[in-house]
């Protein structure tokens, strides 16, 4: 068994690069760390002299390597030497050798001489000590965003109370039952330890959000919806916020647990559904794609006779006669049901049978809408339109939490994968045409002021939602009953426009020579971290002068020496940003 003296030791061990790849991660990763590695011998002359060569060869990009090549490190006598694929033509049997040294090394670690991912994951845990209590790794488990009951840490969690009622004191955990019990889903596990999620300092984030969070609450302008009876029973101080990131991290604050109805926050899903079965092309055979600049429920088509787009009331009905058309209304909403509890990961998501019986009795506007839509000749032959009303309101009537509504959220975020679950639910045409629209004409009469401000797609509804998708991020739901004049949630507006001016997540804050915003994505703002083999600190400065000009210092931050009193640098290269 490997003995480690220093806990710092063990964490600098175990945020070197993984060996094994990460499966199961879909969105791409940049601006990663680089790391390079040094052996335990001490520099001799011949490796001086080929750390000259390589110093020589200028347009050899011997410390930044190129984005998606593999940085490894090839043993001299005395030191290793770190290269990358792109820095030096790699011959057949030096990459038969690489791969003879890996399969080496992995037999070495099932041997016990070299520590597993297990290994590492407890020593960083555990700093020092020969025993784990569960709360505290359930603890430091909660801070990286995920949650103990992540269908993904299901094995995990499984086996964890398994383990525990079968220890004498049920509350500690060794290194080989903690092995026992995380090895099923190490991979995740390492991940999010290493802070290699979309947001690597969520606790941090998560306090930012809960100060938007309190912000917004403070505000008591707005009205709740009363046209439709049911809505009008919900109290005007709940305020809940949830939100999902495409790597499964979750927090929520506020009402969260509350179910309410997503009346038209359904449009943009019912939408993404018409387009996953039909493709684009022939959904928009019958439905535009323009703002209609009027109210959302008028009696009113394009020069087309069609409606102007899905995320008005006209729009909507059409697109929901377009969900499998032929079959009758119950197998419609199973088959619609199916859709959103896969979008959701299989968390909450109901119906309210008073709500929808409330629409029914009055929504005679939307009455007038169908039988417009049916003279005009909107919807496909064979359409009945009354049928179509009753589907039309069962959609509106089903209920989330705000928690299950952000994970639906974050697979729009996500490209049609569940982020908690990893299972595709939606073509990427359906997710694109839904965010282009969701952010043209999503929020009613606000759409374009929405656009301009915050420059997200969202979908707000008269129940007091807003579903905001940042694009390869995450997802949020905000929920507060008290609508503006023009239907919108007021906290909701609030806390997505305090968001982005706090966070660079509009569409447009990342344009060169821009003022400069929190960018929740990168660990430690704008600073990166590479830990250099050894190499004399003037040697450092020249090469990466060389190589890239963006760079604008490197200073020394730590300096320690190993067990063969080999000095490791540890530098930090701050980016120079206009």
């Amino acid at each position: 068994m490997l003995q480690f003296r220093f806990s710092a030791v063990l964490k600098e061990l175990f945020q070197s690069n993984l060996k094994r790849p990460l499966t199961g991660i879909t969105r791409n990763k940049t601006s990663l760390p680089i790391h390079y590695c040094s052996s335990n011998a001490s520099l001799d002359v011949q490796v001086r002299s080929k750390l000259k060569l390589l110093h020589a060869g200028a347009h050899r990009p011997l410390l930044c390597a190129a984005p998606g090549t593999r940085t490894y490190c090839t043993k001299t006598e005395g030191a290793a030497i770190p290269v990358t694929e792109s820095a030096v033509p790699v011959t057949d049997q030096e990459t038969k050798d690489e791969t003879a040294k890996e399969a080496a090394a992995e037999k070495r670690r099932k041997a016990g001489l070299l520590p597993s991912l297990e290994d590492l994951l407890f020593y960083t845990i555990a700093e020092g000590q020969e025993k784990i209590p569960v709360h505290k790794f359930l603890t430091a488990l909660k801070a990286t965003g995920l949650r103990t009951g992540d269908p993904r840490l299901k094995e995990c969690m499984d086996t964890l109370k398994v383990t525990l009622k079968n220890t004498s004191d049920g509350v500690m955990l060794d290194r080989h039952l903690f092995k026992k019990c995380v090895q099923s889903n190490i991979v995740l596990l390492t991940q999010a330890f290493r802070k290699k999620f979309v947001i690597p300092d969520f606790q941090s984030f998560s306090s930012h959000i809960d100060e938007l969070y309190e912000s917004a609450k403070n505000l008591t302008e707005g009205q709740v919806a009363d046209y439709i009876p049911q809505l009008a029973k919900f109290s005007p101080d709940l305020w809940a916020v949830s939100l999902c990131t495409v790597d499964g991290q979750r927090h929520t604050v506020g009402d969260t647990k509350v179910p309410f109805c997503l009346q038209s926050c359904v449009k943009p899903l019912k939408y993404a559904i018409a387009v996953h079965d039909h493709g684009t092309e022939y959904v928009h055979r019958f439905i535009g794609k323009e703002p209609s600049g009027l109210r959302f429920n008028k009696l009113f088509l394009d020069e087309d006779d069609k409606p102007h787009n899905p995320m008005v009331n006209a729009g909507a009905i059409v697109c929901t006669s377009l969900i499998k058309q032929g079959a009758s209304n119950a197998e419609k909403f199973d088959y619609v049901m199916n859709f959103l509890n896969k979008m959701a990961g299989n968390e909450y998501v109901g119906f309210s049978n008073a709500t929808f019986q409330s629409e029914r009795e009055s929504g005679d506007r939307n009455f007038a809408i169908g039988y417009y839509l049916k003279e005009k000749k909107c919807f496909p032959e064979g359409t009945d339109m009354t049928s179509i009303l009753d589907f039309y309101f069962q959609l509106c009537s089903i209920e989330v939490t705000c928690e299950s509504a952000s994970v639906m959220a974050a697979t729009l975020a996500n490209g049609g994968f569940c982020p908690i679950t990893g299972e595709r639910v939606l073509s990427p045409e359906a997710v694109r045409d839904t965010l282009s629209l969701m952010h043209s004409c999503g929020m009613y009469d606000f759409s374009g002021q929405f656009a301009f401000h915050v420059g997200l797609p969202a979908k707000s509804g008269v129940a007091g939602g807003i579903l905001l998708v940042v694009p390869n991020v995450m997802g949020i739901m905000c929920w507060s009953p008290p609508l503006d004049k023009l239907g919108n949630s007021v906290r909701g507006i609030q806390f997505c426009t305090d968001l982005v001016s706090l966070f660079n997540f509009h569409n447009y804050d990342n344009l060169r020579h821009f003022a400069k915003k929190h960018d929740p994505r990168r660990e430690g703002g704008d600073q990166r971290q590479f830990t250099f083999g050894p190499m004399d600190y003037e040697s450092l400065q020249q090469e990466l002068a060389l190589k890239d000009s963006l760079w604008k210092k490197v200073v020394p931050t730590d300096c320690h020496e190993d067990s063969s009193t080999t000095v490791v640098y540890r530098m930090e290269s701050v980016r120079e940003r206009n």
